[in-house]
């Protein structure tokens, strides 16, 4: 029910789904640029060093002899490239100060795209929020400057918590999918294939039970009118509805990823435009709709079905 209720809005409000796309492309065409200019002004030293440039022209000789069939000359390439590599990293190391820099900043420019994509989807969650309550269509624009303190309070907190998560989940997988073939002492086609098919179930499951523990903090701010430490206090209280909520989200997550990969592949990547908005919009539409039910409150899907909340 919750899910076909979800598929239900989003639908309904599939505008949000464009708004979203043409936020997400502004914010990405400034932070990507500022990005450039960090690591042009960090790296360019390196990037035009005569270092760098004989390993490029070694990797292009490399490449030239061996569909050549120049053996000689592929037999005196791993001295030189040692010798290359020797000296590349030398002036790394003479570097090291402008390199962890360019590092640092753009760990920076990541934290900032992510807290202004965050300020977008707290503004369609007021929107999706008037219209389960009210069926009211509130403009992006008066739903972003109205919610504009709550939204900015609430991703300073969300952003590096849920980003300090997510390298743990990453390192986590990365971990076990070179695990798995060392613990089976095999490199090869089938134990690389369990370690990969393991670690994206463990990568889902983690952003599933993710989900299940924030899923209802900003729908607890906007329809609850609460602060943002009692809003996440209230939605990691979830042990009525955690079996629930955890397997809806991890059936979206999967169902997210077979979406994205399917238009993908099938329209060279072009579809990904409205597969990857759409994917956050659907979550966030979510987590309204289990807001909304486990608290018992009624909500619109459409302009002529309302839905009532069990309640926890």
């Amino acid at each position: 029910m919750r899910f076909r209720h979800s598929v239900s809005l989003t639908i309904d409000n599939f505008s949000g789904v464009f708004k979203l796309l043409l936020y997400r492309a502004i914010t990405a065409a400034v932070f990507f640029s500022l990005t450039y200019v960090i690591l042009s002004l960090g790296l360019s030293t390196i990037v035009d060093s005569a270092e760098l440039g004989a390993l490029k022209e070694l990797a292009k000789s490399f490449v030239k002899a061996l569909f050549g069939g120049e053996y000689a000359v592929l037999q005196q390439m791993p001295h030189e490239f040692h010798v290359a590599v020797k000296d590349f990293m030398v002036l790394l190391g003479t570097h090291i100060g402008s390199i962890v820099g360019s590092i640092i900043g753009v760990a920076v420019m990541y934290l900032l795209l992510r807290y202004f994509n965050g300020l977008a989807m707290f503004a369609l969650g007021g929107t999706v929020n008037d219209r389960m309550s009210m069926n009211a269509k509130t403009r992006f624009s008066a739903s972003y400057f109205r919610n504009i303190g709550q939204a900015s309070l609430y991703q300073l907190v969300y952003v590096p918590l849920t980003f300090v998560y997510d390298v743990a989940s990453v390192g986590l997988c990365v971990f076990l999918f070179f695990y798995i073939p060392s613990l089976l002492m095999a490199w090869n086609f089938f134990t690389v294939l369990i370690s990969l098919c393991l670690s994206i179930a463990l990568i889902l499951a983690m952003q599933a039970l993710k989900m299940t523990f924030v899923s209802a903090w900003m729908p607890a701010m906007i329809a609850g009118g609460k602060g943002v430490g009692q809003a996440l206090k209230q939605s990691a209280r979830c042990k009525n509805s955690f079996w629930r909520r955890f397997a809806a989200y991890l059936m979206a997550a999967y169902l997210i990823l077979v979406v994205n990969i399917t238009f993908g592949l099938c329209t060279l990547g072009s579809g990904l435009l409205i597969s990857m908005p759409l994917s956050y919009f659907f979550l966030l539409v979510m987590q309204f709709v289990n807001y909304y039910t486990d608290a018992g409150k009624k909500y619109f899907v459409t302009r002529d079905k309302i839905a009532e909340g069990d309640g926890e």
